[in-house]
């Protein structure tokens, strides 16, 4: 969400650079340089440091979009594009809760030609779009809902380095076993250890 906002305002910005386009994406990038530094730690560290440090900067953008948007015209794209974010804040903060949520959809790589963007949820779904041809019926709802379960969880295991083969395989046979009720929190796929004599390979 934070970076569908950003992508309003970059855009303006390009057309007509004003100090206040600066200002907003200037505290923008300030968020984005605190998620820099913690990419890759645990949630527990990711959300400690987004408490300490983002969120300040994020109740600081809120007060000068707020103090901008009363000083704009309702009509002006940027009065449209402020709006665009105030509106939809609680989910733009989301990631401030949650150290397993990623500030935005956004995946930033190297590229010969520079940096490249890529949506993650659009990426995670092309081997959908790609098979679909070949499965052009689920069979009944039930089977589209099951469908959609597997693919859920598959894309759940990728996003944290699971072999998704692996972990369907193992919770399979601990449920067969009469896993208990009470700890299928250890199941999910964050929490998940496989057995010591079960190899584990990292998703691509």
């Amino acid at each position: 969400m934070l970076g569908k906002f950003r992508r309003k305002v970059f855009d303006l910005h390009e057309r007509i650079p004003t100090p206040l386009t600066t200002d907003i994406l200037e505290r923008i990038g300030a968020l984005y340089a605190v998620e820099a530094e913690v990419r890759g730690q645990p949630p527990d560290a990711r959300h400690r440091a987004r408490q300490e440090r983002s969120q300040p900067l994020v109740d600081a953008l809120r007060g000068m979009l707020d103090v901008a948007l009363r000083r704009l015209s309702p009509k002006s794209d940027m009065a449209k594009a402020i709006a665009y974010g105030t509106k939809r804040w609680p989910a733009l903060c989301r990631f401030l809760e949650d150290g397993r949520l990623e500030i935005d959809n956004t995946e930033h790589r190297s590229h010969a030609g520079g940096m490249v963007e890529t949506r993650r949820a659009e990426r995670a779904l092309r081997g959908v779009a790609v098979g679909r041809r070949n499965w052009l019926f689920a069979g009944s709802r039930a089977g589209g809902e099951r469908a959609a379960t597997i693919y859920t969880i598959i894309q759940t295991c990728k996003a944290n380095g699971v072999d998704p083969q692996a972990y369907i395989a193992d919770v399979i046979a601990r449920i067969a076993d009469d896993w208990p009720a009470r700890r299928w929190d250890e199941l999910m796929p964050w929490n998940w250890v496989p057995h010591t004599d079960q190899p584990v390979a990292q998703a691509a």
